[in-house]
């Protein structure tokens, strides 16, 4: 007689994994805000669900926690915690700064969920293609399936996981509520001497000197910001370098000489008065680098369909998963009529929601809405190849799109369409790559189809209800706290750029910064060329365009302390090879996780306070 078939979608996976997407989508939220960075949460659910029901089951409290039944956990988990790509670090803030809208809580779930739901659908309209004709590789899926097999084929080696998980949390965490509630933790910075000679203009104001330690190059104790330069590595963290030298400590002198910047005075922020000129070819060299990466990899992509082979995509596991999922409940099998109703409560929604909170035309919100099925194809094929959704670069695309097709009569009704229907579009297509490397962890392990996406609807619906709760309390007037040094949000600084020059031109670009712009581009465009250019094993010496155009949109202390993670990593990775394999992301995962979380504790507490 053949054994009963393994548990799947239970009452007890959907729960765990609600919680866990509901505790780990406000990090993803605090981080987006803060750095600009996310990190996908699949392995860290994964960890944890198994350290706790395991260790029920060791005691006789719980039942097996199987390895299906943890995979509906993460791809839950995993779906709550990506609910940034809605527009919770992007454009919903960019409007609030642009028209002073304000969200109510509902509504704002309300929005955020109908988003996500799109992208839900996508994914099914484009996963057969995706997964099994392609078998695109969709590395973040592949790298859960493997974790997850291995911690049930290795469960002491599991447990150290966690242990090191939690540790780095606990420790991570607690150093930052030491610093915020306790005792003032000094930086560490270069000593206030150096610097550079006040120009003429600015010595007639009073200040003799500039501080390169005023202007921000010093390192805060944050062990978040180290995990994130571990998770990230060298290239990534030595562009960052690069870029906080040129933006912050070989530009500012002249600028302040040609009168482009004023200096801080009486109190000011440094960080906040060059923002105002670094923004702009911060903004441009990362939308040239992104959009010319993306242009070339479509550009491959087609050479690969016109030559009639996979090309990187192919998976050698493909035939082997295909097996699987053809069995009764596996991976391929979903209801044709299901999908169907979900194409319809999705578009329906998508459209009433547009035109019911934003008053954008139902035409243009139909628009949004097919747009974001045709991005979606785009998102998935970059995002199965290289495991990083081009997000950032199709929001720019659906933003200039809809400044074409959208009436700038009144400007802030033609910002709040060109921000909320590319937010349809960029949202829907960040949450479709999420699902799909979901997908392809269940195809390779054998999971059902139906539980996949019955996990990810619960799963948006908890990082709705939770994300919007912390962005609301970390955030509660955007006016005042976006833009600054303690919440730089470098993707809201983006989006609401663009919008800016669609509704009111050119002249909104501050004086002096239209040479600096074109040089922007033409670097952009450069670095993505060679990198897409050179060999593989020589692409890591090309340095990072967007990372470059990051660092001069965040404080130079974020840099500076990313870039010394990324040489932690590369230290551990040369001295302790066969550790840092194993332990090393697990443990940048549970510092990055432990401080967002701390993080949004002191807000809470702040929050309620008198």
């Amino acid at each position: 007689m053949a054994p009963a078939p393994e548990r799947q979608l239970t009452v007890r996976a959907i729960i765990t994994g609600f919680v866990l997407g509901a505790v780990l989508a406000p990090c993803n939220i605090y981080t987006g805000l803060k750095i600009g960075f996310s990190f996908n949460m699949s392995i860290a659910a994964a960890l944890l669900s198994y350290a706790w029901w395991n260790s029920l089951h060791h005691f006789g409290a719980a039942k097996h926690w199987g390895l299906l039944e943890n995979n509906i956990n993460q791809t839950a988990a995993s779906s709550a915690a990506s609910i940034l790509s809605a527009g919770l670090v992007a454009p919903i803030p960019a409007l609030a700064l642009l028209t002073d809208y304000k969200f109510t809580y509902p509504v704002l779930t309300l929005w955020v969920f109908t988003v996500s739901f799109v992208g839900i659908a996508c994914a099914l309209a484009v996963r057969r293609q995706m997964l099994d004709r392609e078998a695109l590789p969709f590395p973040n899926g592949v790298a859960t399936a493997e974790t997850i097999t291995e911690i049930y084929s290795h469960g002491k080696e599991a447990a150290a996981r966690v242990k090191m998980l939690l540790g780095a949390g606990l420790l991570s965490g607690g150093i930052f509520l030491f610093n915020a509630f306790v005792y003032k933790i000094p930086s560490l910075g270069l000593p206030a001497s150096w610097g550079f000679k006040a120009p003429a203009n600015v010595a007639a104001k009073g200040l003799d000197r500039v501080s390169w330690r005023a202007l921000g190059m010093e390192i805060q104790p944050s062990l978040l910001l180290l995990g994130f330069g571990a998770i990230v590595g060298p290239r990534v963290g030595i562009s960052l370098l690069l870029g906080t030298i040129i933006a912050w400590m070989l530009l500012p002198g002249p600028l302040l000489a040609h009168g482009w910047a004023q200096p801080a005075l009486d109190g000011a922020s440094w960080y906040t008065v060059m923002l105002e000129w670094l923004l702009w070819p911060g903004v441009s060299l990362m939308v040239a680098g992104a959009l010319t990466s993306f242009a070339l990899s479509m550009v491959k992509i087609f050479k690969s369909k016109l030559s009639g082979n996979k090309g990187v995509g192919s998976d050698p596991e493909a035939s082997e998963a295909d097996e699987i999922a053809n069995a009764p409940g596996g991976v391929r099998y979903f209801p044709k009529k299901w999908f169907v109703l979900m194409l319809a409560v999705g578009f329906v929604g998508c459209v009433i929601a547009q035109q019911w909170i934003f008053s954008i035309p139902l035409w243009l919100g139909t628009i949004a809405f097919g747009l974001s099925f045709l991005l979606a194809v785009v998102a998935a094929r970059v995002s199965g190849e290289t495991g990083i959704p081009p997000i950032g670069a199709l929001g720019k695309i659906t933003q200039v799109t809809f400044g074409f097709l959208t009436p700038t009569t009144n400007p802030a009704s033609f910002m709040t369409a060109n921000l909320m229907a590319a937010n349809v579009t960029g949202g829907a297509a960040g949450q479709c790559s999420d699902m799909l490397h979901d997908l392809k962890t269940g195809k390779l392990i054998g999971a059902s189809l139906r539980g996949q996406v019955v996990a990810q609807i619960f799963g948006i619906l908890a990082g709705s209800l939770a994300g919007c709760a912390a962005y609301m309390i970390l955030i509660p007037n955007p006016q005042e706290m976006l833009l600054t040094e303690k919440w730089p949000a470098p993707a809201v600084a983006t989006w609401k750029a663009v919008a800016e020059v669609l509704a009111e031109g050119l002249d909104t670009i501050p004086h002096g910064c239209g040479p600096a712009v074109v040089v922007a581009i033409v670097i952009g465009v450069v670095l993505a060329c060679l990198e897409a250019l050179l060999p593989q094993q020589r692409r890591h010496w090309v340095p990072s365009a967007s990372s470059l155009g990051f660092a001069f949109i965040i404080p130079p202390f974020i840099s500076l302390g990313i870039f010394v993670g990324a040489m932690l990593r590369v230290v551990a990775e040369r001295l302790w090879k066969h550790w840092s394999a194993k332990y090393l992301i697990v443990l940048a995962a549970g510092l990055v996780a432990g401080e967002s979380l701390a993080g949004v504790v002191q807000a809470i507490v702040s929050f309620f306070q008198p």
